[in-house]
This record gives structure tokens, C-alpha cells and sequence, in this order.
């Protein structure tokens, strides 16, 4: 049974022969690759909304070696240790090129066997290489703020840095529903900043609140990067600092053979009251 929603008119939508179509006639074409384009033109801010290419590539290239392992395990591990097995529905908001949604969708799989997990994201580009890549994910190029989601249809939500409507996150949760989110903590990149800024300073740590929400655990995951001059200009292009960067910053870090930086990830997760 589909669990998507007309962005336009928030009628469920039914697959169709390449396509997906609401009642009310509103159609969305499947993109070869396989995901949905539920992102109406009149809903962007802009021709290419989210993560370019360019971006999009270096943190592929960055999270294939592995070098954010242990954050992904974090996770996945705060997830079954919360995770009934009735919970087989979830929803990675601001999936990327599908590295952690990919993981969610095996951890969802060998607790249910039956489980599906859904990928979404504003950035086109990320959702075509996701959709290629990751073939028991089905994903979406959609907006946070207005998740295609029928209500009450999905058992867990896994937000990683992507900004969120709390309101909707409510809306399309079952009861008792789960969010798992991941946000940096003080440190984080500390060193990468350090090469941006004149002065770099902790990142200030933001006390969440979700309303309809209840907090059920909270995990301050840190480790070391040792890095090639190579991963840290990848590292450098998948975050915001990259915007700041000047082109003497990025040749400098591109050209060292060795890079250390530290990590600092704070997970938390909360559960939906009734």
C-alpha cells in the first residue's frame, strides 16, 4: 500500500505504469532511476534546490571510505536498541546519496524482515545517485517542510544534520512513533574550522525541543579523523565551511599529506505521544 501524498492537493497518491497520480489528477512521473520528483516547481526557492554536484560527489567519495563508520554505527546502534519489531516503516529526511539510509534500510530489514524504508531530499542530484546505488530504498526528491506522507503512515524518522518541520514530523508519525536525530556538538570539525576562520570557535550546542515529542536518549559520540590532504578536501567541500573557504585555504589542506580533525556528534532520539 502506497503511503505518499499529492504535494498539491494532500490526496494519497497510487503507482501507476511510470508514474504516480492522485484523484484529484495531479501525475509525477518515475525517473529511470527509479524515485519520485515530489517537489513541484512552484515549491522551490530556487531552479536547483540543495547539495550541487560538486558536493554531492565529495561526500560519496568521503563516506565510501568509511571515515564516517562510526558515527553510521552510532546510530544504527541507538536505533535497535529503541527499535520494537513492529517498526518497519521509516523515513530518512535529508537522505543525501543514501549512505545512512541504505544502513537504516538493512538494521529495519533484520529486525522486521518486511520493513521499508524511505529516502528524501530537496537535491535532485543526490536523490538520482541514491536511487541507482541503493535499490531497496525508495526515494523521494521532496521538501522537509512538507513531507508526501499520508498521516500517521510511518514508525520512525532518522534526521541527520537536514532541517525539519517539527509539525510535520507529528503529522506523518504513527503514535508512539520514533525521531532520531544527529546534530554537531562543540567540537566538531574543530580543526577544519580552524583552517576557515580567523578564530574558530566551539559550535554552540542547541537544546532541541520538539513539541508533541518526549525525550527517550541523548549520546555524545566523538572520535579522530586521520586524514590524506585528498579526504580533506572532500571533507572540507561536503560541509557549509566550504562556502567560506578561500582558494589558498583549500590548496593548502588539499596538499598536505596528513589531516587529524576531531568529530563530536550528539544523538538523540524522542518518541511521539499519543
Amino acid at each position: 500500500m502506497s503511503i505518499y501524498q499529492c504535494p498539491l492537493c494532500q490526496l494519497p497518491l497510487l503507482s501507476a505504469e511510470g508514474h504516480w497520480a492522485c484523484g484529484a489528477r495531479h501525475r509525477f512521473d518515475c525517473a529511470r532511476e527509479g524515485y519520485v520528483n515530489l517537489l513541484p516547481v512552484q515549491f522551490k526557492r530556487s531552479k536547483e534546490p540543495g547539495d550541487d554536484r560538486e558536493m554531492m560527489q565529495a561526500r560519496r567519495a568521503f563516506l565510501d571510505a568509511g571515515h564516517y563508520r562510526g558515527m553510521r554505527d552510532g546510530v544504527i546502534a541507538m536505533i535497535n536498541g529503541l527499535l520494537p519489531d513492529r517498526y518497519v516503516r521509516w523515513l530518512d529526511i535529508g537522505c543525501g546519496e543514501g549512505y545512512y539510509t541504505s544502513a537504516l534500510a538493512m538494521a529495519v530489514a533484520a529486525r522486521s524482515g518486511q520493513g521499508r524504508v524511505y529516502g528524501l531530499d530537496i537535491a535532485k542530484t543526490a536523490v538520482r545517485a541514491a536511487a541507482k546505488r541503493y535499490l531497496r530504498v525508495r526515494f523521494c526528491v521532496a521538501s522537509s517542510q512538507r513531507l508526501p506522507f499520508i498521516d500517521a503512515s510511518l514508525d520512525g524518522i532518522l534526521r541527520i544534520y537536514a532541517p525539519c518541520n517539527p509539525a510535520e514530523m507529528y503529522r506523518v508519525l504513527k503514535p508512539g512513533g520514533l525521531v532520531v536525530t544527529v546534530a554537531p556538538g562543540p567540537r566538531h570539525l574543530f580543526q577544519l574550522k580552524g583552517r576557515v576562520y580567523p578564530q574558530a570557535m566551539p559550535h554552540p550546542l542547541k537544546d532541541e525541543h520538539f513539541p508533541g515529542f518526549s525525550p527517550l536518549a541523548e549520546q555524545r559520540l566523538r572520535f579522530d579523523l586521520e586524514l590524506s590532504g585528498e579526504a580533506a578536501g572532500q571533507l572540507l567541500q561536503m560541509t557549509p565551511f566550504a562556502w567560506r573557504a578561500t582558494p589558498d585555504v583549500v590548496t593548502a589542506l588539499t596538499g598536505l599529506k596528513a589531516f587529524n580533525c576531531e568529530t563530536d556528534f550528539i544523538l538523540r532520539a524522542w518518541r511521539r505521544e499519543d
